[in-house]
């Protein structure tokens, strides 16, 4: 049967699946043709506290597999395996937090335990992750796709976005002893559970996604937005202001919630390092907000704001420019559509052509049922808009058919937030993996391959070109242990 033939979604597990096995192969091929450029990774020292006991070598059966597993650990995977082994040890530790490190532990000690006297339990830890993390992405991919379909409305525009996902530039973190494939998984079904009305499923999967990251907690943002869409239909439409309110307070305590696990892994830090009575006390002990994260990341990493604009690091920002640009145009993009669409007619004749063109392959869907306030808007942009003729190509369709692009707004600010994070306070390498997880570059890239416009589909080529490339440089860099991103 011609894949084409099959399912849309069917067809997007293949692809996902198919993405994975070759990254691994390509993993396989480099380590197996080149040196690693640090060997220490296997390096393991006992645990400090005699709570946690190491595995010795002689006792188990398959030497050398255990050997090769556990060289394979390397970067940030070297924390995660030895926080799973023995808690966390130093300060610095908890700049990693926990919900990747408890899942490989519960999946080591359970569903694994029976490789343990095979190949050690360092090494079940490590391949715990590796496959938690490749099902992960797998599923992440999915929930791309439905949550695309269920905005566009437009299988094949969903298909592209969710194929470009499986092929992009952080690929080989989303494969590895990292965080980016339970922070997407846990993101990105999030948003589509939010949109399909499961506003506590979404809850749920947004706290894990803060378990994973700390980025993740900046999620309650999409379930502000939607509250405040609910209390504006609620206060306008239906006159119920009681309602209003506690639409407002809900989204209020479903926001902290989300915020909670980041928020207890900083009280779990500060009771042990701050109040064990074991250590000398720490300076940022002292702060009136004892926040151990934020002190991590400058005291041991150097993160700050405009801390990384140094000449030396000019490099570091050619590396990252790819994808700065690509998270630019997909804020600029959908900035412009939503101003299209909520501002009169009169001001938008001024237009060119060619960005008429532009928005033209811009899927239409209906208005989703679950969002009272987001009808309420687009009612109050069409009377402002008044009879005159629509000036751009999207307007050729009626409005009742278009995109309901007011969902656009919060996927914008969080991507614009990500973006100015990572530019002018993370070490802008970080970028890359940084901003993997965010729909709109995705849409946009989907949008612009898809375009009638021959100089908009180069673009999309040169997208696909720059995806694949990141991809072979990051599976030979990153595993055999050189700087990569």
């Amino acid at each position: 049967m011609s894949l084409t033939m099959v399912a849309p979604s069917s067809r997007v597990l293949y692809y996902a699946l198919l993405s994975r096995i070759l990254l691994l192969s390509l993993i396989a091929t480099w380590r197996f043709l080149f040196r690693p450029y640090d060997t220490s990774a296997s390096l393991n020292p006992p645990c400090l506290s005699t709570s946690y006991q190491s595995q010795p070598s002689d006792q188990i059966l398959w030497p050398r597999v255990a050997s090769a597993i556990e060289s394979s650990v390397v970067w940030d995977g070297v924390y995660f395996v030895r926080i799973a082994e023995c808690g966390y040890e130093y300060e610095q530790t908890y700049a990693f937090l926990p919900l990747l490190p408890i899942s490989m532990s519960l999946l080591s000690r359970s569903v694994f335990a029976p490789l343990v006297p095979l190949i050690g339990y360092r090494a079940v830890l490590a391949l715990s992750g590796y496959i938690l993390n490749n099902i992960a992405f797998v599923l992440a991919t999915l929930y791309l796709y439905r949550l695309s379909n269920l905005i566009f409305k437009d299988s094949a525009a969903a298909l592209r976005a969710s194929l470009l996902f499986c092929l992009n530039p952080a690929s080989i973190f989303y494969s590895s002893l990292y965080t980016e494939s339970l922070y997407a998984l846990f993101s990105i079904g999030g948003l589509y559970h939010l949109l399909s009305g499961s506003s506590t499923l979404a809850m749920l999967m947004f706290a894990l996604s803060g378990s994973a990251r700390s980025n993740g907690a900046v999620n309650a943002g999409y379930i502000c937005f939607m509250a405040l869409m609910q209390a504006i239909g609620a206060f306008f439409q239906k006159k119920r202001p009681l309602l209003a309110v506690g639409v407002l307070l809900a989204g209020f305590l479903r926001s902290a919630f989300i915020f909670a696990p980041f928020l207890l892994f900083q009280a779990y830090a500060y009771l042990n390092i701050c109040r064990s009575g074991n250590r000398e006390p720490r300076p940022w002990c002292q702060a009136k907000v004892p926040l151990l994260y934020g002190f991590i990341q400058g005291q041991y990493w150097g993160v700050g704001f405009l801390r990384y604009f140094q000449i030396k690091q000019l490099p570091n920002f050619l590396l990252a420019s790819p994808t700065i640009s690509l998270a630019l145009g997909s804020i600029i993009f959908y900035t412009r559509l939503l101003r299209d669409n909520f501002l009169p007619s009169s001001l938008l004749e001024v237009k060119s052509k060619e960005r008429k063109r532009s928005y033209d392959s811009v899927t239409t869907s209906d208005d989703m049922a679950s969002s009272k306030g987001v009808s309420m808007l687009r009612q109050r942009s069409e009377r402002a808009s008044g009879e005159s003729e629509p000036t751009t190509q999207i307007s050729n369709q009626k409005k009742e058919s278009d995109p309901n692009v007011i969902l656009f707004l919060p996927f914008i600010l969080h991507l614009a937030f990500m973006t100015f994070t990572a530019f002018f306070v993370m070490h802008v390498q970080v970028s890359t993996r940084f901003l993997s997880a965010s729909p709109p570059m995705y849409w946009f890239g989907s949008h612009v391959l898809a375009s009638q416009n021959s100089s908009y589909r180069r673009w999309g080529y040169l997208i696909m070109v720059y995806f694949v490339m990141y991809i072979l440089l990051g599976s030979l860099l990153f595993s055999n242990f050189y700087p990569f991103t």
